[in-house]
Parts: C-alpha cells; structure tokens; sequence
C-alpha cells in the first residue's frame, strides 16, 4: 500500500505504486521552489488519495484519461473501509472542498510532468475562462504562483460559506482551560493577532518586539507581513519566556515544548492538535480550532469598520475575495441599516 511518511524532515511518498518516484520528484521540486512543508505535506497526502484509487482500479500513472479522474472524483465521494471497499453508512465521503483540492494537487502534479516532457497532456480537466479556452501555461508550472497553489477551476461544485467565528463564551471557557502561560499566549496569537497555527509554531524569538507590541509573521509564500497585537497576548508571552521557557536554549522558534524528551523542541503540528483537542473536552467548547481563532480576529475587525486593504495586510491573504468574506452582517446590523434606511425615506418624502 502506497502511503507518504516523513524523510529527513521532508513528506515523500513510498509504497508498491508505479508513480512513487514521479510523486517524489514533483514534490522535491515544490520543496526547491520554496514551498511551506504544510503544503508539500498536503499535496502528499492527496497524491496518496489518488494512488490509492488508481492501484484498486488497477490503472498506471501513464495511462491515466480525463474519464479516468471524474471516477476518482466520483470514488471520492463515497466512504470507504481501510481496504478501499464501499461502505454503507450514514456518513458521507469526502467534502467537496477536499476533493477540490485533491484535484488541484493532481491536476498540478500531472502538469510538471508535461512541462518537463514526460507526458504530453495533462488528463485532469482545466478550468474553462473567456471563450472556453485553456489558460496559457506561462513556463515550468507556470499555473502556480511562486511559493502558493492556485487551485483552478473547481470539478465539484461546492457551497461558499463565510467564515466560522466563535461565540464569546465558548472563546473564554476554552481560554480557561489552557493551564500554561505559553498555551495562553499561542490561543491568543491566533485570537488577538489572526496568526495561522503554522505561523504561532513558526514564530521566531527574534520577530518579537516587545516594545512595539508587534510580531514579524511569515505566512504562506514566506510572504512577510507586521501585525500588531493587544497587550494581553504580550502579558502571557512576558510570562511565558521569564517563567516557563527553559532557559539557555539556542532553539530559534518561540514557543518550545515545556517537558518529556522532546523539552526544548518547537511545538510541532501534532503536539499543538492535541492541545487544542484536549482542552475542547475539558472546557467543553468543542467548536474551538486554531482556524476558527483567526476567522473570530478577522469578522471582529471587519465588524469594527476597519479597512479591507488594511484587514488583507494584517491577515496576509494573497486573494482579495478571501477578506471580503469577513464582512457579513448580522441580522440585527441588517435590520438597524434598513430601519435607518427607511427612516431617511420617510422623512424625505415627508419635506
């Protein structure tokens, strides 16, 4: 069975599957054009999705046809048992988000092995613009923008649905819970600065400054941004680094693992879910995830009348579409800005 696993610190494929070293090969090159390794690692866990479809078929790499990816599309769509065998249950398949991006990865995959001369064409459906014609490549993955992904078009039609931010209460119960300094000031990173978890475990010591209030983020792209944040996240932070940081470390990265065998290590991936995981049971706000912090930053700014530009800038998104989902009223702003609305009318028309 094909699956990726982690090779000197870098996610590879491997496994009994004919296009393990032509996967390899195109992440290698992700990894050379600067990707995040949280992308590399997504992409290698789609192309084992689709590993997985194309060995129960059994179809090869080479032989694979447009026909073939909406049956992968399709396969997707139905839960399966570790075997691979349709299961009937209640739950469903895959959401059309993740096959969306499943796709994107294939179909970019696919592309790097036309643009370096292994396949002639790319099976994967393109997306269609203008008069129906297939976007021009414009060099070597020429789709995909230096240091991101572009999705393309989507073969799955998928709901668009606004941001997820949280009730007050439920932010302030899990807060409570957290028994740390360091986990306080990482909730409240994501909370008080719209930081993605990736960039609180990524988060240099150096990219502090505590005079200012401010903190140096690399985001998606090593695209680098300043964000500003409230003096409570640099109260818990003071603490966390005087009282809880082991002291004499050379580790770069801010936040460090506090005790067992990995005591001075980043806080990696795993150990900042199983934070969050088990303090959602203590506090029982079982709706609080690190994304849903930064979506609760970036609806509380967009609510408070700042500027898109600005909300963009400190969110670090590359889509400006991505920060005008934040602004969404309520049914009571909606209500007030119509009642106003009508007010305004009435008295004109009274003059």
């Amino acid at each position: 069975m094909v699956h990726a696993r982690l090779l000197d610190g870098e996610h590879r494929l491997a496994g009994n599957w004919d296009g393990v070293e032509a996967a390899n090969a195109f992440l290698a090159h992700l990894a050379a054009r600067a990707f995040s390794p949280a992308t590399i690692r997504a992409y290698a866990f789609d192309l084992v999705n689709f590993a997985r479809f194309l060995i129960q078929q059994p179809l090869t790499v080479d032989a694979v046809t447009a026909t073939d990816i909406f049956a992968w599309v399709d396969w997707q769509g139905v839960r399966r048992d570790n075997g691979g065998k349709a299961v009937r249950s209640a739950r469903r398949g895959a959401a059309p988000s993740t096959i969306n991006r499943r796709v994107a990865a294939v179909r970019a995959f696919f592309e790097y092995q036309v643009m370096t001369g292994v396949r002639a064409g790319n099976p994967v459906p393109a997306p269609r613009r203008g008069q129906g014609l297939r976007p021009q490549a414009r060099g070597l993955l020429g789709h995909l923008g230096p240091g991101r992904v572009r999705g393309g078009g989507r073969l799955v039609r998928q709901p668009r649905r606004l941001p997820e931010s949280l009730p007050s209460g439920d932010v302030e119960a899990f807060l409570s819970s957290l028994a740390t300094h360091r986990d306080r000031a990482m909730a409240l990173a994501m909370l008080l600065g719209g930081l993605r978890s990736a960039e609180v475990r990524g988060l240099k010591l150096a990219d502090v400054d505590m005079g200012a209030r401010r903190l140096r983020v690399i985001g998606k792209g090593n695209k680098e941004r300043v964000v500003p944040v409230d003096a409570t996240f640099f109260t818990e932070l003071t603490a966390y680094l005087r009282l809880e940081r082991p002291t004499g470390l050379k580790t770069a990265e801010c936040f460090v693992v506090l005790r067992g065998p990995t005591a001075g290590a980043p806080v990696s991936e795993a150990g900042l879910r199983s934070l969050f995981r088990r303090h959602r049971q203590l506090s029982g706000a079982l709706r609080v995830r690190p994304h849903r912090l930064r979506h609760t930053y970036g609806t509380e700014l967009a609510a408070a009348g700042i500027d898109l530009l600005a909300l963009r800038e400190l969110m670090g998104h590359a889509n400006p579409e991505t920060t005008a989902a934040y602004v969404h009223l309520s049914v009571e702003q909606l209500a007030a800005e119509y009642a106003a609305a009508r007010f305004r009318q009435s008295a004109g028309g009274s003059r």
